[in-house]
C-alpha cells in the first residue's frame, strides 16, 4: 500500500475495503464524491432561481474568463468571481431554500459510485471539505451522503439577510488541511483522504491514506436507492443539470419558447375537445393514447369519476382531450386566475369533507369528473398518498395513469409562480403526454357497492395506476412536499384566506 507519507497517492481504484475496518473519512466533493469536477452548474442554478435571468446569463457570458482564471491565475481567484457574481445582492432565505429544494436532486443524479462506496463504509464518521459554499451543498451533503460539510463562507451584510459576494476565505490547497485539522483536533486523523486534484494534496497528506479519484465523465454513478436518500420531491424549472452548452440553450430557447407556448395554448384553445389531439399533432405536441376511454355519460347513466396521478396542472385537460370530450375537474388551491382561463370547467374545493362530496356527488349527475387525489403534482415515478374522499362518491370509478414528457423545462413548481406552469409545459421544444384508461373498479371492489372502505379503495386505485406506470407508491402527502421545499402547507393565499374567513 502507497500511503500519504509517501507523497504519491494509488487511485481509488486500489482501496481494499476488507484488508481493515476504517472508520472516519475526509473527501473532496466535484470530481471526487461527483463525477463531474465543474461545479458551474449548481452556481448557475441558484444565480437562475435565487436571483433572475439576467444574473444567469452574465455568469454565462463570463464562464470563458472563469475557466481562464481557474487555469491560468488561481482557483481561488476563480472561485472568488464566481461566487461574487452568483450571490451578491440575493437574499440568504432564497439560496437556502434553492439548496434545499432545487440542488440536491442534480447533486445526487451525479455521485460517483467507487467513490462513495469508500465513503459509505467509514459510517462513523464522514466529512466533506470543498471550496463551494457550505450554504450551497450543505442540505445535500447531510441528508443525502449522510456527512458533515466544510465549505467555503460567504459574507453577508450586517444585517445578515442578503449576501455581499464576498468570501470570507476560499477553502482550497491549505486551508482544507486547516479545515481538517480542526475537525479532528483529538489528533487522530482521518482513517480515508479522498480527493481528485493537486490542490487537495494537502489535507490528503495528513490522512492515515488517501486514494486519488481519477477524471472520468463516464464513471459509474451510484443509483438513487444507494443514497442514504432519495429526492422525491424537488423544485426548479430546468429538467437537466445546466451544463454551459445546457445552460446556454436553456437560456437563448427562453423567449422563443415562450412565444410557442402561446400558439401552442391560444391556438388549441378554441378547437372542440375531440378535434384537438389532432391540432396537438401539428403544432408539436405528442399525445398517446391507451386503453378504454369509459363510454360518455348519458340520459340514466350518470357520469364517471375518472382517478388520475398527478403530473402537471394540465392533467385534467389532457384526460379531457383524450377522451374527445368535456370533463369538469375538481381541484385544492385553485387561484381564481387559473379557474378563469381554464379550457374545461374547474371547480374549487374547500377542504370540507362534507361539502366536497356532496359538491363532487353533484357534478357526477351532470357528466365525468376528474380528479387527482394526490393533491398536487410528483415530478419523480413516485405516488403520494392518495385522499380517500373521491371512494366514497360513486362506484363508476376509472383509473387513468398520466405521464408528461418535459425534457427542458418542468410544468410545476412549488416555490414559482405557479399561473405560468402550464406555459413552461407548452415551452418544451417536444412535450408529450401519454394517458392510459384503466378498466374501471368492478362493483365488489368499491365502497359504494362493495363494501370496502374508503381507505382500501384508494390505496388499490394507487397500486393500480403505480404498476402500469413503473412508479412506487408511497404515503407521502401534499403537506410534505410543500414543507420540504416551500416551508408551508401549499395552500394559495386566496383559498386559506376563505378558509380562515368566518361564516
Amino acid at each position: 500500500m502507497v500511503t500519504a507519507a509517501a507523497g504519491k497517492y494509488p487511485p481509488v481504484s486500489a482501496y481494499d475495503g476488507s484488508a481493515r475496518a476504517r472508520r472516519t473519512v475526509a473527501a473532496d466533493l466535484d470530481g471526487t464524491l461527483l463525477v463531474s469536477s465543474s461545479a458551474f452548474p449548481y452556481y448557475f442554478l441558484v444565480a437562475l432561481e435565487a436571483g433572475s435571468y439576467l444574473r444567469a446569463l452574465v455568469l454565462l457570458l463570463t464562464a470563458p474568463l472563469l475557466l481562464v482564471l481557474y487555469v491560468g491565475v488561481s482557483e481561488a481567484a476563480a472561485i472568488g468571481l464566481l461566487v461574487f457574481i452568483t450571490f451578491a445582492g440575493l437574499r440568504v432565505r432564497d439560496v437556502e431554500a434553492v439548496s434545499r429544494a432545487v440542488l440536491p436532486r442534480h447533486y445526487a443524479a451525479g455521485v460517483r459510485a467507487d467513490t462513495w462506496a469508500v465513503f459509505r463504509g467509514c459510517a462513523e464518521r464522514r466529512v466533506v471539505i470543498t471550496a463551494s459554499p457550505a450554504v450551497m451543498v450543505g442540505e445535500f451533503v447531510r441528508e443525502f451522503l449522510g456527512a458533515e460539510v466544510a465549505g467555503t463562507e460567504l459574507e453577508t451584510f450586517p444585517s445578515g439577510k442578503r449576501f455581499t459576494g464576498r468570501i470570507k476565505a476560499v477553502l482550497v490547497g491549505k486551508k482544507k488541511r486547516e479545515v481538517v485539522e480542526r475537525l479532528f483536533a483529538g489528533g487522530d486523523m482521518p482513517d480515508v483522504g479522498l480527493g481528485d486534484r493537486e490542490s487537495d494534496h494537502d489535507f490528503m497528506a495528513i490522512c492515515k491514506e488517501a486514494y486519488m479519484v481519477p477524471t472520468n465523465r463516464r464513471a459509474a454513478r451510484a443509483a438513487g436507492e444507494e443514497l442514504l436518500s432519495r429526492a422525491i420531491f424537488h423544485d426548479g424549472r430546468l429538467v437537466r443539470r445546466p451544463d454551459p452548452a445546457h445552460a446556454l440553450f436553456a437560456l437563448a430557447y427562453l423567449p422563443v419558447g415562450f412565444v410557442i407556448a402561446l400558439l401552442r395554448v391560444f391556438l388549441n384553445l378554441p378547437v372542440p375537445a375531440r378535434f384537438v389531439r389532432h391540432t396537438y399533432r401539428l403544432t408539436g405536441i405528442r399525445l398517446a393514447i391507451r386503453g378504454t376511454p369509459p363510454p360518455a355519460p348519458r340520459p340514466g347513466a350518470p357520469g364517471s369519476l375518472l382517478v388520475c396521478n398527478h403530473r402537471t396542472a394540465l392533467d385534467p385537460i389532457i384526460v379531457s382531450i383524450a377522451l374527445g370530450r368535456s370533463v369538469t375537474c375538481v381541484t385544492y388551491s385553485v387561484s381564481r386566475l387559473s379557474t378563469a382561463i381554464s379550457p374545461i370547467p374547474a371547480v374549487a374545493l374547500s377542504r370540507d369533507r362534507a361539502a366536497d362530496a356532496a359538491r363532487i356527488a353533484a357534478l357526477l349527475e351532470k357528466g365525468d369528473v376528474v380528479v387527482c387525489p394526490e393533491g398536487t403534482t410528483c415530478r419523480e415515478p413516485f405516488l403520494l398518498r392518495f385522499s380517500a374522499l373521491f371512494a366514497e362518491l360513486t362506484e363508476r370509478i376509472v383509473p387513468v395513469a398520466v405521464e408528461a414528457r418535459q425534457g427542458t423545462y418542468y410544468g410545476s413548481t412549488a416555490r414559482g409562480w405557479k399561473f405560468l406552469d402550464p406555459y413552461f409545459f407548452y415551452m418544451n421544444p417536444r412535450p408529450g403526454y401519454e394517458v392510459t384508461f384503466l378498466p374501471a373498479l368492478r362493483p365488489e371492489e368499491t365502497c359504494v357497492a362493495g363494501g370496502r372502505s374508503a381507505v382500501d379503495v384508494a390505496n388499490h386505485v394507487q397500486r393500480v395506476i403505480a404498476k402500469e406506470l413503473g412508479f412506487q407508491g408511497t404515503v407521502l402527502t401534499r403537506k410534505d412536499k410543500y414543507m420540504k421545499l416551500a416551508g408551508n402547507d401549499g395552500i394559495v393565499a386566496a383559498a386559506a384566506a376563505a378558509k380562515a374567513k368566518p361564516n
